[in-house]
Parts: structure tokens; sequence; C-alpha cells
């Protein structure tokens, strides 16, 4: 089942160094989802002025609850990054598949 996750950082004057101190670890658990075939695509939400505040992913799980449950272990969940997450459900555009000819 596909997601779409809009996560917003916390706005605290420490918020940006919570972000830089759980990134290596938020970035190796995506290397494995990615791996997985877990992450479709994802990335930082950035400011006017170039800063952080959030990220936005497209995921592939097999259910919600097992998305939860990845969430919940999250370096950006646990290292109190993340204030305010959005998921919903979706259904992305084969774009690989389009663009391959199949």
């Amino acid at each position: 089942m596909q997601f779409v996750i809009t996560a917003l950082d916390y706005t605290d004057e420490e918020a940006l160094s919570r972000r830089l101190a759980n990134r290596e670890a938020h970035l190796a658990g995506a290397k494995a989802l990615v791996a997985a075939g877990k992450i479709i695509s994802g990335g930082a939400i950035m400011s006017d002025e170039g800063r952080m505040l959030g990220s936005t992913l497209h995921v592939d799980f097999p259910d919600r609850a097992s998305l939860d449950a990845h969430l919940a272990q999250d370096p950006y969940v646990t290292g109190k990054v993340w204030e305010k997450i959005e998921i919903r459900p979706a259904a992305f555009l084969p774009v690989r598949e389009l663009l391959s000819g199949k």
C-alpha cells in the first residue's frame, strides 16, 4: 500500500540541532528502506531561505500498521525532530515503467 508522508519539524530553538544530530541514523535507515523497495522518494522540505523544515516521503508498506511500526522507531521520531506527521494513502504514477514502455 502506498502512502505520502508529510512530517514537519519542531520549531523550537534546538530543532535544527536535533535534526542534524539524528540525520545520519535517519539516512542509514532510509537507505535500508530504499534497498527493500519501501521508499519510493523523499527528502527535506525547505524554507525560502534554504532551512530544513520537515520531510516528505512516498513509501510502499504492506499496510498502515507496518508503516506506523516503522515510524515509531525512526530516529526523527524518537529524537524529537518531527513534530507533526500527516500520512495519507496514495497511488503513485509508475514513472519508470511508463518511461521504459512497460
